[in-house]
């Protein structure tokens, strides 16, 4: 497969002959703070064997210059060697050593090495990441996860910076302007999980010691890092106390020492995801050092963050997949376990389960309802599928899957079969056979079946009670119908709930039983009182859309919010946002219920996202007929519940963000502006930084904020994060000039940065401005191809998924994207697959209308 894309087949091919015993990697970036340097220099030393003396292969590599090519001390002309993205050698050896000396380029997409100056003090901070092929942007490598090897890293920076790589460094030496950082030899890792980490970052530093089984004592010296303008908000106390609970946590599960030295963690500026599990050297988006008040749920979703990544110094560092095929044996595993540890590892976030219910599996439930949606085990042919598979069935369906696992085997097993694929598979590659094999050893179960039917196939089951009751109101029946295109054995808790005393809904009963087939009976439910409300799935074991009978969507739409626990709560928001997505629900229903009883919840996660869900209802599923009554009727209810909640509470401060978000009217946006201005006051709200930015933005999509007055916004924060809002604030504007202008920005230019990017076209997309942005659907659907040749697919995938014409929400636009990938059947099917899910997005939200409409 020629190009910048790598196919599995030729992977498995390039394995099947060579064995790579190590990288020595010298990179030089003392050029970086000058801003018209465009490239550092890169050498890179391999030693590797081949089984087939006299072979052929090739190397990866994205580079803008190849100085040389040495083979076993031959040198190889770089002029043909080089075709841009791969180093091609022939006569290889049994034993090889291979020198390229190339010039790389800095990166402003967050792919490589990114390089980013900071506007408050215009220092320069460098920062890499590779998953899952970017590697070959800074050395050349054999850019596949199961040719692990050791990395020698050597790096000359600027005098004044510091540099961290998976390793400690042994040495540091000055010369001139430059000092060059020399780190001691990595584990066996895979090229994606290398780093390096360089600037003059503010740095926290902390220590933590174990002893270990054998009497023995394992130190980790730990680091948290940031932005030096960033250090007055940097709460290193709070991420290195989680860091340390977590380690005690896998410790104790885990029985494995933690195999890395040291543990730094860096949060660095427009990265593209959440985090990344560099062994020894994580990196973690900088939007989690927070600069204004937050929610606790930021704090609870950074604590799972941090416990993720380190989740995969087991899963997906010490022990790794050997193709892309089996991404979800590191990723399903740390999902699960960052929620798992949160609260294993005894930290202060008592509600990650609830968080995971109605979040992470919304997540899921979406991606899996799409036609090109996969099995958790998917078939990735090539590199361009395994950059798509970064989603909520890797990472959300199969954690949910292995949740069920650890029901339907125990926990027990399920961790004892992790500490004995650990070390049995210590730096090793695996695939899903080989963990399948030992928990059936721990478990003493068959999970062959098992897995066929819930890793090997596609799609998520609905459950839906069946209750029949006598003359007395005595269940006769309560049986579970199962509906999907594969019926899977679920393990469930059947919750039968009624009021107590003081009104609340409490769970009378709790039956657990496995379900299987079309139909299963709830044997243990006979001669019970027909209760309030019966909820399928309760505790969430198993991953399914839960369905209600009528009587007890009734008690629901009566009161949703008198559900006592927390949790079964959640399940319920969660199961009638499912039943408005499908269209089985109106969605002023779906509004009616958030208006009611949202401001009775009291997990702030779940009211954080009933307040996107109903906002995304009004704007994608409500009939476009009651749409302005729906969106008057949300902003009344964010502002009368502004007004009641506690002041300077979460849930204050949640409301707040939501009236940004919905203000429409004369009252909610000259409430705005006088928050803005000083001449309007909220008991308890603090107007800072971040929510100033949210107001602003509220002002501008009305057309009620001038030039002036956003500029003297950026003015006053003339920050990266003050950037990005004030980019996202000008493209929001409703004003033709202003649309054209960010579409610009981003198809016209390769030169933005990733953060600039987002923040365009989400100034762009606004639903509200449906009729303005029309008319760039068509060049749209033109441009396609040309993006995704032409843009990194970091790039092209936020063109591709952020300028789809979701707003207009017609089946015009249907029937322009049905042409498109008509038309375009040849095109890339990552490509392809994007469209087909945007397009999918946008008949979901024609028959959810209809049924609004109805």
């Amino acid at each position: 497969m020629p190009g910048k894309n790598l196919s599995r087949d030729e992977a498995q091919q390039r394995a099947s002959i060579l064995a790579v015993d190590g990288y020595q990697v010298q990179l030089d970036v003392t050029s970086a703070p000058d801003p018209a340097a465009a490239t550092f220099r890169s050498t890179t030393t391999l030693t590797f064997r081949c089984s087939e003396p006299g072979a052929a292969t090739f190397l990866d590599l994205l580079a803008t210059a190849v100085r040389g090519v040495t083979l076993n001390g031959r040198e190889l002309d770089p002029a043909t060697a080089f075709d841009g993205a791969r180093v091609h050698v022939d006569g290889l050896a049994a034993e090889n050593v291979l020198v390229v000396d190339a010039d790389c380029a800095y990166s402003r997409t967050g792919e490589g090495l990114h390089r980013f100056t900071d506007p408050v003090d215009h220092e320069t901070y460098l920062y890499t990441h590779y998953e899952p092929a970017d590697a070959r942007r800074v050395f050349a490598t054999f850019e596949q996860p199961d040719l692990k090897a050791p990395f020698t890293f050597t790096v000359t920076a600027p005098a004044a910076w510091d540099v961290w790589s998976n390793a400690v460094h042994e040495r540091v030496t000055a010369e001139g302007d430059a000092r060059t950082w020399e780190f001691a030899p990595t584990q066996p890792i895979s090229t994606y999980l290398t780093a390096v980490v360089a600037g003059p970052y503010h740095v926290a530093r902390d220590h933590y010691s174990r002893t270990l089984a054998d009497g023995s004592t394992l130190e980790i010296p730990l680091s948290a890092m940031c932005r030096r303008s960033l250090a007055p908000y940097f709460d290193a106390d709070e991420i290195l106390g989680v860091t340390k609970l977590g380690l005690d946590f896998f410790h104790e599960e885990f029985d494995y020492p933690y195999p890395f030295g040291k543990y730094d963690q860096a949060f660095v500026p427009e990265y593209n995801i959440g985090a990344m599990e560099n062994p020894g050297c994580v990196t973690f988006r900088e939007e989690f050092v927070f600069r204004s008040k937050v929610t606790d749920a930021a704090y609870e979703g950074r604590a799972n963050v941090i416990l993720h990544e380190m989740a995969h110094m087991w899963f997906g560092d010490l022990v790794t997949m050997r193709w892309w095929d089996d991404l979800w044996l590191k990723e399903s595993f740390a999902d699960f376990m960052g929620s798992y540890a949160l609260i294993g590892a005894r930290t202060r976030y008592s509600s990650a389960w609830i968080t995971f219910a109605n979040q992470r599996k919304a997540w899921a439930y979406r991606q899996d309802q799409f036609p090109t949606t996969h099995p958790i085990t998917a078939d990735i042919r090539d590199l361009e599928d395994a950059k798509l598979n970064f989603d909520g069935i890797t990472y959300a369906k199969g954690a949910s899957v292995l949740k069920q696992l650890v029901a339907y085997v125990g926990s027990e097993a399920f961790f004892e079969g992790a500490r004995r694929y650990f070390k049995r598979h210590a730096f090793g590659n695996t695939e899903l056979a080989d963990l399948l094999d030992i928990l059936e050893e721990t478990s003493g179960r068959d999970l062959k079946s098992w897995a066929a039917a819930w890793l090997q196939t596609a799609g998520v089951d609905s459950l839906t009670p069946q209750v029949t009751v006598d003359s007395e109101g005595r269940i006769t029946e309560l049986a579970v119908l199962q509906d999907g295109d594969v019926l899977r054995p679920h393990r469930i808790a059947v919750g039968l709930y009624d009021r107590d005393a003081d009104g609340a809904l409490v769970r009378t009963a709790r039956i657990e039983l496995d379900v299987t087939g079309a139909r299963t009976v709830v044997a243990e439910a006979v001669g019970r009182t027909r209760p309030a409300l019966v909820l399928l799935n309760d505790d969430d074991l198993t991953y399914c859309k839960i369905r209600f009978d009528a009587e007890s969507l009734e008690t629901l739409r009566a009161g949703l919010g008198d559900i006592q626990d927390d949790l079964a709560r959640a399940l319920s928001w969660s199961a009638v946002w499912n039943l408005t997505r499908d269209g089985l629900m109106p969605a002023r229903d779906y509004v009616a219920l958030v208006l009611r009883f949202a401001g009775q919840e009291s997990n702030i996660g779940v009211l954080q996202s009933l307040h996107q869900q109903a906002k995304g209802a009004v704007d994608l599923y409500a009939d476009p007929a009651w749409r302005g009554e729906g969106g008057r009727l949300l902003a009344d209810g964010a502002l009368r519940e502004l007004r009641a909640a506690a002041p300077g509470s979460d849930h204050q401060l949640a409301w707040a963000r939501f009236l940004a978000q919905t203000a429409n009217g004369s009252e909610h946006l000259g409430l705005v502006r006088g928050l803005l201005a000083g001449t309007a006051r909220i008991d308890g709200l603090d107007v800072d930084q971040e929510l100033r930015w949210s107001l602003w933005l509220t002002l501008a999509a009305a057309g009620q904020a001038s030039d002036e007055e956003l500029a003297g916004e950026l003015a006053a924060d003339n920050t990266a994060s003050g950037k990005r809002q004030y980019t996202q604030a000008l493209a929001a504007r409703p004003t033709p000039e202003a649309k054209a202008a960010a579409w610009s920005a981003v198809i016209d230019s390769e030169e933005l940065p990733n953060a600039l990017v987002e923040a365009n076209i989400a100034g762009f997309a606004l639903p509200a401005h449906r009729d303005l942005t029309a008319l760039y659907a068509a060049p749209y659907f033109k441009l396609l191809e040309r993006v995704w040749a032409d843009r990194t697919i970091e790039i092209a995938m936020r063109i591709v998924g952020g300028f789809f014409p979701r707003a207009q929400i017609s089946e015009q636009t249907l029937a322009e994207a049905d042409a498109w990938l008509d038309g375009n059947r040849g095109a890339a099917p990552a490509l392809r697959r994007l469209v087909l899910e945007c397009r999918d997005d946008l008949a979901r939200a024609l028959r959810a209308q209809a049924c609004d409409r109805a």
